[in-house]
């Protein structure tokens, strides 16, 4: 199956989305080990973003893709700091191919415990020698930054389809980072790695869980401690062809994830952060109009939160956002899509989580489909349109221009770059020109303070910035642990 073909099947909703196209835990938890988890490949006490470049042409090799880790500082993010890495850099194993989208999925964690930061990626290969279908590759932190120095390709067994819904999560509440994916060659089948894993790339162990119940594809992950006992849970939310199919709560425990699940409301995108600061995950989603998928090009969007619980995600306990919830910036448009990709962290540093909504196909003026991002704060009762703040590229300060199918806000991460305790904005817009080169992609990062976000020294970069490979790269397409539906 080709990288197209597959980010289309693992999303579910690609061709809606397309219009016919603390300071921050990773959105995958949170939770006593996410809390204290930081994306800092090098270990220099700052933390870094990896982006992917999934459509890139490496090498002749149409869809083969490459990521850049970009390393944080005092001064925040720089092209000086930052590293291109591809599946022909060496130590990586493979090389590039036709479709292999190297790095459409990304999560950064440390997998083997020695306290830096690795990065786990999927790549869409397909290898002869044990006819597998995908594969996760591992890169691993060093004191001088990621390099493709030892690292390794997770091993599967024969005949397997390997990568698909890879999420992060501790899952037994040990402290150690587990992995959630496809691992065998039975589709009904999710394996759950846990860690510590060797640099062999071996898990401790693993665990295969059914996880599910009819002919039908998982859209969705979101990894956190919902019900506050210390250990993640995850939440699977399913589609077949056009119609969303609901979700299910898959309870963390001592002796690893729950083999049996409860029911949920269906979601598109997800993420995952305390918004009320009561020591429970709360569950941000975008909802999928009437239950159908092919709905979403034409959606206006909406966010809706299910607070934690003693159970987890609440559905009695819930509230629903749109832009036209008083405060929040913006009106409900068609085809706006406000909720495309969502992401968590604390951007004020006081202590609640806030949420980055991108909004991807918002029109800035007569400029379609430009995008942009909104930022709800978190607070006592949770998330609201108090405060909320806008930003794309015509607000004052923000690098660049806003024009027509640039798609700021395609992939949004709120991360503390600069080590002031406060999360920054990072925001993709996948669809951005560089030059006359359509789609070459880019990306922004903008600063937290205590009152929220500021354009107020305002980086972007590119792959021309880069000397990267340029054309129709989608370069921010993804960022790492922000791994919503791809645009």
């Amino acid at each position: 199956m080709g990288i197209r073909t597959l980010v289309a099947a693992a999303a579910c909703v690609v061709t809606a989305l397309s219009g016919g196209m603390a300071a921050a835990a990773p959105a995958s938890a949170t939770g006593p080990a996410a809390a204290t988890e930081r994306e800092d490949f090098n270990g220099d006490g700052y933390q870094d973003l990896a982006v992917a470049a999934p459509a890139a042409t490496v090498n002749g090799h149409s869809w083969a893709g490459y990521i850049a880790v970009s390393y944080g500082s005092a001064q925040g993010l720089g092209t000086a700091h930052t590293t291109i890495i591809t599946q022909d850099t060496p130590g990586v194993p493979g090389t590039s191919g036709d479709d292999h989208g190297f790095g459409y999925r990304m999560f950064a964690r440390d997998l083997d415990g020695d306290g830096l930061t690795d990065l786990a990626l999927v790549t869409n290969e397909a290898l002869a020698t044990t006819n597998n279908s995908g594969s996760v590759i591992v890169l691993w932190g060093r004191g001088g930054g990621v390099t493709g120095e030892g690292s390794v390709r997770l091993p599967a067994p024969a005949d397997a389809t390997v990568g698909e819904n890879l999420t992060t999560g501790d899952f037994d509440g040990d402290g150690k980072t587990d992995l959630m994916m496809s691992h065998s060659g039975d589709y009904d089948l999710r394996s759950v790695l846990y860690g510590p894993f060797t640099r062999a790339g071996a898990p401790a162990r693993e665990q295969q869980v059914s996880m599910f119940s009819t002919d039908n594809s998982i859209i969705s992950t979101a990894a956190g401690d919902f019900n506050g006992d210390g250990i993640d849970d995850l939440c699977t939310f399913y589609a077949y062809e056009e119609h969303a199919e609901g979700g299910k709560l898959w309870l963390g425990t001592a002796h690893g994830l729950s083999a049996t699940s409860t029911p949920l409301p269906s979601a598109a995108a997800s993420a995952v952060g305390d918004f009320d600061k009561d020591g429970k995950a709360d569950l941000a989603t975008r909802v999928i109009p009437n239950g159908i998928t092919e709905d979403l090009s034409y959606d206006a969007g909406s966010v809706k939160i299910y607070y934690g619980s003693a159970s987890g995600p609440s559905t009695t306990r819930t509230k629903t956002i749109t832009q036209n919830t008083t405060g929040v910036p913006g009106v409900s448009e068609k085809g706006d899509q406000f909720g495309a990709r969502l992401n968590a962290g604390d951007v004020n540093g006081d202590g609640y989580a806030d949420l980055a909504v991108g909004v991807p196909f918002e029109a800035i003026g007569t400029t379609r489909a430009a995008g942009s991002v909104v930022l709800l704060k978190g607070g006592s009762g949770g998330l609201g349109g108090t405060g909320a703040q806008a930003f794309h590229q015509n607000t004052s300060g923000v690098p660049g221009v806003a024009e027509a199918d640039d798609h700021f806000g395609g992939a949004v991460r709120l991360l503390d770059i600069n080590g002031n305790g406060k999360a920054d904005l990072a925001a993709g817009a996948p669809g951005e020109d560089l030059g006359t080169v359509a789609d070459g992609g880019a990306v922004w990062s903008l600063r937290g303070g205590t009152s929220g976000l500021t354009a107020t020294g305002a980086f972007a970069f590119n792959p021309v910035d880069l000397a990267a490979p340029v054309p129709g790269a989608r370069f921010g397409m993804d960022l790492s642990n922000d791994n919503g539906p791809n645009l």
